[in-house]
């Protein structure tokens, strides 16, 4: 189930196949508890309804659905911006990634996105940048399905992550992580759905990763990472089953006691992403949590709803 990458940064230039994806994702929470950002950058956006419907007349072109996703997680009021645009508005090379007026770059030591986008549903600036330090660049990467048609790498685990944002004015660090998924493949043809989640331990980084594939098997993964990249699974603890979100997502987790959702940050009609309050390695963790149904998203209705979150750009 695993391979290995070179013991470097993120390669944006990669070969995305038609129809298949790549993205790179970032996350953090403050370390007052306070705040909390997500970023993904795709190449071949996995739940654009428009690359979904590209799809159905024939090969597509992962490079036309290319998009940088930004949510801003704060007490004052969320932020949530993901336009896609086209490969026109696409630049790439092994260390940088542009699309549209947004970038992610990487000089060897650190990630710096650079974030200029318009929030929706109520349009309004999200500009600023992120900085992001790993402790370590991992080597493992690890294949999803027996196929390969789909690769998890945690290419950091264990990082930190500055924020400075001018819109909305926000300034705040604290712990954060750094992966990359990429397959030749539709997502939803692989799998039913997933929950994932990671968290800061005391001498690292826990992964959870539990997915349902379509063939009826499962992938069931338990792992910490040390501050200097080294991995180490471990026996997961039972499955824990969490409140249902308002769309009614189903939500597990694994823990050695009882869990709690402590905020629910995203609530969509297929997906949400959560800060739970679990047990690992008879250790309290503090888990940024994501649950997944592909079944809802192939949904037609699901389909029609998402441009109001998902809008298009022509350049």
């Amino acid at each position: 189930m695993g391979g290995s990458q070179p013991a470097r940064g993120p390669d944006f230039s990669r070969v995305v196949p038609a129809n298949g994806y790549a993205w790179w994702y970032v996350d953090a929470l403050s370390d007052d508890g306070q705040n909390g950002i997500a970023i993904i950058a795709f190449i071949g956006s996995v739940f654009s309804p428009y690359y979904a419907f590209a799809r159905r007349k024939q090969p597509a072109d992962p490079l036309n659905h290319c998009a940088i996703n930004v949510a801003v997680y704060r007490k004052g009021g969320d932020h949530w911006a993901m336009t896609e645009r086209p490969r026109g508005a696409v630049s790439r090379a092994m260390d940088t990634f542009a699309v549209g007026p947004s970038h992610l770059s990487w000089d060897g030591k650190s990630l710096t996105i650079n974030v200029d986008e318009i929030s929706v549903p109520i349009p309004g600036r999200l500009r600023g940048t992120i900085r992001l330090l790993p402790k370590a660049i991992t080597q493992q990467s690890f294949l999803l399905n027996e196929e390969g048609h789909h690769q998890w790498w945690p290419i950091a685990p264990c990082a930190r992550v500055q924020v400075r944002l001018d819109h909305p004015r926000l300034s705040w660090q604290g712990d954060g992580y750094f992966d990359m998924n990429c397959g030749d493949a539709p997502l939803e043809q692989g799998f039913s759905d997933w929950q994932w989640s990671r968290g800061a331990m005391q001498d690292g980084t826990a992964i959870l990763y539990e997915a349902e594939r379509r063939d009826g098997t499962r992938v069931d993964l338990a792992m910490t990472f040390d501050p200097n990249g080294q991995m180490q699974a471990f026996d997961p603890p039972p499955m824990v089953d969490l409140s249902r979100t308002g769309w009614r997502v189903a939500r597990s987790v694994r823990s050695d006691s009882a869990a709690k959702i402590v905020k629910t940050l995203e609530d969509a009609p297929f997906y949400a992403r959560s800060v739970v309050s679990a047990k690992l390695l008879g250790e309290p963790v503090t888990l940024m949590h994501e649950s997944l149904s592909l079944d809802r998203f192939k949904m037609p209705i699901v389909q029609a709803m998402l441009p109001f979150r998902m809008p298009r750009a022509r350049r």
